[in-house]
């Protein structure tokens, strides 16, 4: 799967009209997913090294198959920048940011957008009106509307993995969850999301070149936070305040391996 290709000014348009939206302003179908009440000892990020990723798209086509997600819709987009570093492209891979300050979350008028304790931006599905708010509001076209059921086999299913999750129905905005179910099921095994495979976002698993990291921020010693400690970053649209939970490195010339 090739990466898409977009420049820097169409890449900064999307970004803008998700920035006019918000000034002006249990996932799926018998979910056991947790509501937004209660507290969390965990806090959970993700890191991205611009300069592993070579835009294979790995993540997105993983991302689809645990999270049945169909071909027309990507809750994980990998984009080619204009910008080159050395003789490297560069490129963008974009999930849903998991803001602390949500535009989507703000706007939903039903409550179908909500935090869950662990900093998880999640979506009850059940609840979605399909009035796609969220969707204009979000800085970071995070969010894509289900224009019809998707009942057709999964193509990236069982290469890419089997699905986790049940599919959403006709008419509501879907998106990324950090693979909530895979770190659920992980903790109620006594496993470290970011750590062990199978407690791990599918798309951090499936990167062949370790461009994507995953942990607990309220964990000094895990690797995110070692990382975010020691290396020079930063969050998309931070000027939003939207404090995103998605960490990018920039490209470098050169790359420990």
């Amino acid at each position: 799967m090739a990466a898409e290709s977009v420049g820097r000014r169409d890449f900064l348009k999307v970004a803008a009209v998700g920035a006019t939206a918000l000034a002006g302003l249990r996932m799926v179908r018998g979910t056991d997913a947790s509501e937004p009440t209660g507290s969390s000892p965990h806090q959970w990020a993700m890191v991205i090294d611009q300069s592993k990723c070579t835009g294979c798209g790995q993540c997105t086509l993983s991302c689809r198959a645990h999270n049945d997600v169909p071909p027309d819709i990507s809750w994980n987009r990998v984009i080619e920048m204009d910008d080159e570093v050395g003789d490297k492209k560069v490129y963008v891979s974009r999930p849903c940011m998991h803001c602390e300050h949500a535009p989507c979350v703000e706007v939903c008028p039903v409550k179908a957008s909500y935090y869950r304790p662990d900093g998880i931006v999640m979506m009850n599905y059940d609840r979605c009106i399909g009035c796609r708010y969220c969707e204009i509001a979000c800085p970071y076209g995070g969010r894509a509307f289900n224009w019809k059921a998707f009942t057709e086999p999964n193509p990236a299913v069982p290469r890419w993995g089997h699905p986790e999750v049940p599919r959403r129905p006709r008419g509501v905005v879907e998106k990324c969850s950090f693979c909530y179910q895979r770190i659920d099921r992980g903790l109620a095994l006594g496993l470290t999301p970011g750590v062990d495979d199978i407690a791990t976002p599918a798309c951090v698993v499936a990167c062949p070149t370790g461009a994507r990291v995953f942990g607990d921020l309220n964990d000094p010693e895990s690797e995110v936070s070692r990382i975010l400690d020691a290396t020079p970053h930063y969050r998309m649209r931070e000027d939003l305040g939207t404090n995103p939970r998605v960490y990018y490195l920039p490209a470098r010339d050169e790359v420990e391996s």
